[in-house]
Parts: C-alpha cells; sequence; structure tokens
C-alpha cells in the first residue's frame, strides 16, 4: 500500500500560521491509571507475593520495571511520527504473528498449564499483545488507503482476513479465546467506522446476535453434553454457588468482594478476600478487590476515568489530521473500551469468566508496556493536529473551506 489517500490534501492544505496541539488531559489520566494501577497492584497482591515468594512487594516491584520500559517506549511512541509506522506496517504484522508461532519454539514458556509467553532469560512477553498492536496498525493502514474502496466487497473481505489470521494464530496457538475475542472485537469497530456504509455488517451482527442466542438456548437445555472447560464455565456463569468448588469459585468470591465492600468500601488495604480467597486477585479480578476496599463509589470513580480516557480518544479521533490518524485512535479506544467493559461484566458475572485483564490496574508486564505504546502513538496522533492561532488574519471558516478542497 502506497501513502494513505487522504495525506497529500493534509500535507498540501497551506493553512499557516497554525499552533499545534496536544491532550494533556488525556496525558494526566494516564499516569493517574499508571499510579493507581500500582498502589491498587501492592495491595491486592501483598499477601499472595508474601506466602508464596516471600516478599510482599514481589509484583509490584515487576510491575514497575515494566512500567519504566513502557514509558520509555511510551515517550519515544510520542516523538515518532506516527506516518512511520504506516510505512512498516507489514513488517509489524508478520513478526507479531512470528512471535506467537515462536511460543512453539523452546523460548515458549508456559505458566498455569497456559504456553503464552516467551522467556528470554530473566525476562517474559506475552506475543498477543504485540498483535493486537499490529492489528491495529495494519487495520488502519488498509482503511486508510481504501478510502471510498471499502464499501467494496472485496476491500472488505482483506481486511476480514487480515483480522482473521490474526485472532486464528493467536487463538489456536495460544489457546487463548478471550485474547482472539478483543482481536475481532477490535477489527469489527474499526471497520464498523472505517466503513461508509456498515449496513451489510449491521446485519451480519444481528445474524450472529441470533445464532448465539439460539447456541445459549440449545447449550442450557442439554447440559449434560457439556464437558469441557469453556462449556462448564457456561454452566458456572448460570449457577455459580452450585459450582463454588471448582470453576465457579473465583467468580463466587469476586461477588463477595463486590458485595461486601458496600459503597464506601472497607479502606485501603483491608479486603478480606484477597487473603488467599481470590485465586490471582492481582490479575483478572482486581476490580473485585477495588470495590471492596473503596467501595461502589471508588469502582464508580475508575469507570468515569476510563469513560474520560474514551472520550478524549474520540475527540482526537475527530480531529486528527488524516484518516490513517483517526483509524489508529479508533483502534486504540476499541482495544481500551473492550478489555475494561468484559473485566468489568466478568467480575460482576454478567458474562461467563474469561481471562481479560483491566488496563494499567491488573498486574501484567507485557499488557503495560504495550498499552503504553498504543497510548504514545494516539497522543503523537494528537501532536499533529493543528488549530488556527488566534493572531493569523485568516477566520476558521476560511480554514476549514481549504481542508475541504
Amino acid at each position: 500500500m502506497a501513502e494513505p489517500r487522504d495525506a497529500k490534501r493534509t500535507k498540501n492544505s497551506g493553512l499557516t500560521p497554525k499552533g499545534r496541539f496536544f491532550d494533556y488531559s488525556l496525558l494526566i489520566i494516564i499516569m493517574f491509571l499508571i499510579a493507581f494501577g500500582l498502589v491498587m497492584l501492592y495491595s491486592t497482591s501483598s499477601y499472595s507475593a508474601m506466602q508464596n515468594y516471600g516478599d510482599a512487594a514481589y509484583f509490584l516491584k515487576r510491575q514497575i520495571i515494566s512500567t519504566i520500559v513502557g514509558l520509555v517506549v511510551f515517550a519515544a511512541a510520542i516523538m515518532i511520527n506516527y506516518h512511520f509506522w504506516y510505512k512498516i506496517k507489514w513488517l509489524i504484522y508478520v513478526v507479531s504473528l512470528l512471535s506467537v508461532v515462536l511460543v512453539l519454539t523452546p523460548l515458549g514458556h508456559t505458566v498455569k498449564g497456559a504456553r503464552r509467553w516467551l522467556r528470554f532469560g530473566p525476562l517474559s512477553l506475552q506475543p498477543a499483545e504485540i498483535v493486537k498492536v499490529g492489528l491495529i496498525i495494519v487495520l488502519a493502514a488498509f482503511v486508510s488507503y481504501s478510502g471510498s474502496k471499502m464499501r467494496k466487497l472485496k476491500n472488505n473481505l482483506i481486511y476480514c482476513l487480515i483480522a482473521v489470521i490474526a485472532a486464528g494464530v493467536t487463538g489456536i496457538i495460544t489457546n487463548n479465546l478471550s485474547t482472539a475475542i478483543i482481536i475481532m472485537g477490535i477489527a469489527y469497530i474499526m471497520l464498523l467506522i472505517g466503513n461508509s456504509k456498515p449496513w451489510w455488517l449491521v446485519c451480519a451482527t444481528i445474524v450472529g446476535i441470533i445464532a448465539v442466542a439460539v447456541f445459549l438456548i440449545w447449550f442450557f437445555g442439554n447440559v449434560e453434553t457439556a464437558s469441557h472447560f469453556r462449556f462448564k464455565r457456561l454452566l458456572a456463569w448460570r449457577e455459580p454457588e452450585k459450582y463454588a468448588s471448582g470453576v465457579g469459585f473465583q467468580t463466587l468470591q469476586a461477588l463477595y468482594a463486590l458485595g461486601s465492600g458496600g459503597f464506601f468500601g472497607k479502606g485501603l488495604g483491608q479486603s478480606m478476600q484477597k487473603l488467599g480467597f481470590i485465586p490471582e486477585a492481582q490479575n483478572d479480578m482486581v476490580f473485585s478487590v477495588i470495590c471492596e476496599e473503596l467501595g461502589l463509589f471508588g469502582g464508580i470513580c475508575l469507570i468515569i476515568l476510563f469513560i474520560l480516557m474514551i472520550w478524549r480518544f474520540m475527540v482526537i479521533a475527530n480531529n486528527a489530521p488524516d484518516l490513517f490518524g483517526s483509524m489508529l485512535v479508533v483502534g486504540v479506544m476499541a482495544h481500551i473500551s473492550l478489555q475494561v467493559v468484559l473485566n468489568i461484566a466478568v467480575v460482576t458475572n454478567v458474562i461467563p469468566n474469561t481471562g481479560v485483564t483491566l488496563p494499567f490496574i491488573s498486574y501484567g508486564g507485557s499488557s503495560v508496556m504495550f498499552l503504553l505504546a498504543e497510548m504514545g502513538i494516539v497522543l503523537n496522533v494528537s501532536r499533529q493536529i493543528q488549530v488556527p492561532v488566534a493572531a493569523t488574519a485568516r477566520s476558521a471558516v476560511d480554514i476549514r473551506r481549504a481542508e475541504n478542497r
């Protein structure tokens, strides 16, 4: 793919003089989430870390190291013009898929029965996080290059093929259905926004929802056929008390934490459920501990913070210099919003239990590093937004007319 179709119009608009924009609001939200995440990580993991590693700050120290590396990547991504990623889009996509394949080699590392990591000495890396970033970049580039041709069936099929390959390779090799769902969800949202005529996509969505509903009706009417662990999770989702000693244990303990926190919580560090009752509380179920210690009030404040972040994404996407920049931000917005919604839905038992982390809050070095890389790309897009300087003699109307030529 060559240069995006709308890039030349952006470069040659001749709109001078202009000032640069930078979204400090988003920067403040990111920094606050990082700090809050580290505090809650220590509070949530200190007991299990002391029990298993003899160091209450074991998980905190590892997360701080990953965060420092992520902040370096974050700063570099802010400084690198986001059009650079357009030039190496296919390289990033292929490398991300190859990194998943490396899990099958001696570099692959197994944790709690799941072979989803790459091990480099004392360091580990989860390739699925690389795939998410690579997919966002290549799909944004494809939509930008296609432009109005995204209406055609051929372009949509190629787009879907790129997404399905990424989801299939990641989901099958790492046996990680939740990551495959997130990858397809990112692709779906980007296609819905990037396609000027998404009516067929809406129709396909309706058909898909009906198919899922029919499956669930059939499944719960034939529960004796459900022997796979994912089917058991569906059963535990419907009746967590019945499976309290098995797959429903984690969900049930998380619900106890949510209910015992009240409105203002028990106080920071005062959670009871984190004392060995919620398995791996610092990972998928960290939101339940937040609600137990800080109450419903703390949980709502955190949700509002994520809503503000998504709102800033929307502002940047709507004002991005070109379609490529806009779709990059849309992809990151889809990634963050999907993980937040799915994580909170799992904790509250709205959907069956699946391994989805809460961005910036849950423990995970690879996650925080690549999330910060995505945030850096978004802030670089915001840096490229040009706003009229007050001293210019040209009116805002004239500038807008020049941009639309």
